[in-house]
C-alpha cells in the first residue's frame, strides 16, 4: 500500500511541475503595429520566451480573416507547402538558423497592399499564440506647391505635404546647396489608420535659377522621399 500510495504521489507532482513550466513559455509578439512600405520587405516579429529550440516542433503563421487561412506552417524541419493561401506564394520564410533560439518571426517579401491585416503566430502543441498587426503604408512623394506671398519678408512662401508615414517623420527644407532652411515646425495629422499626414511651410527669397528640396524623412525605418522646385 505504502507503496502504491508513493508512485501516485510521485506522479502527481511531475504532472504539476510539468505544468508550471509550460505555464512560463510565452510567445511574444508585437505591442504596436508593424508598418511596412508597399514594394519592400518586412518581419512580423514573435519569439518564445523563455527561449526554446522549436526547429522539431509545428509552427503556424496564418489570417484568421483568409480562406484558407495559412500563410506558414513550418512542420518535420521543413516549409508545409500546399496549405498557404496563394497570396503569399514564394514571399514568406523564416530565420532556420533562429529557430534554436526560439525565434519563429516571419520575413514577408515584396509586401502588397493586400497583405494588410491581423497575423497569428501560432505553437500547437503549446496553444500558444499572439498577434502582429499589419499596416501597409503607400508613402508618398511629397508634393510641393506654391502657398502664397510674404510681403513683409518679400519672398515667396512654399508648401510641403506628403502622406502614409508612420511613424511621424521629419521635414527638412533645403537649398541649392544643401544648406538647412529656416522653417516653423510641421503639421502633422494622424489619421484613423495610424498613419501620418505631415506639412511645412518655408519662405523663401524669389530669385532667378534658385532650387529648393523638401525632404521627408522617418530614421526608423531608414525612408526618405524629396521633392524638388525651381524657381
Amino acid at each position: 500500500m505504502d507503496e502504491l500510495y508513493l508512485t501516485f504521489h510521485f506522479s502527481s507532482l511531475m504532472v504539476l511541475v510539468f505544468h508550471v513550466c509550460e505555464g512560463q513559455s510565452e510567445l511574444i509578439g508585437s505591442s504596436q503595429p508593424i508598418v511596412a512600405t508597399l514594394g519592400e520587405d518586412v518581419v512580423l516579429p514573435c519569439y518564445l520566451q523563455p527561449a526554446e529550440d522549436v526547429t522539431d516542433w509545428t509552427l503556424e503563421w496564418a489570417r484568421p480573416d483568409l480562406e484558407p487561412r495559412f500563410v506558414h506552417v513550418w512542420r518535420s524541419q521543413q516549409e508545409l507547402v500546399g496549405q498557404n493561401h496563394d497570396l503569399f506564394t514564394g514571399r514568406t520564410s523564416l530565420f532556420i538558423d533562429e529557430l534554436t533560439k526560439g525565434n519563429i518571426s516571419l520575413k514577408l517579401s515584396k509586401v502588397k497592399l493586400a497583405d494588410e491585416g491581423k497575423y497569428k503566430c501560432f505553437i500547437p502543441s503549446l496553444e500558444k499564440e499572439t498577434f502582429v498587426q499589419l499596416h501597409v503604408a503607400p508613402v508618398s512623394s511629397p508634393v510641393i506647391s506654391l502657398s502664397g506671398m510674404d510681403r513683409d519678408r518679400g519672398g515667396v512662401v512654399l508648401q510641403c505635404e506628403s502622406r502614409g508615414w508612420y511613424p511621424e517623420p521629419e521635414v527638412l527644407w533645403l537649398d541649392a546647396e544643401g544648406n538647412l532652411l529656416s522653417a516653423g515646425p510641421p503639421e502633422t495629422v494622424r489619421g484613423p489608420d495610424d498613419l501620418y499626414t505631415v506639412s511645412s511651410r518655408v519662405t523663401v527669397d524669389k530669385r532667378h535659377n534658385n532650387s529648393f528640396t523638401c525632404r521627408v524623412q522617418q530614421n526608423d525605418t531608414h525612408q526618405t522621399r524629396e521633392a524638388h522646385i525651381h524657381d
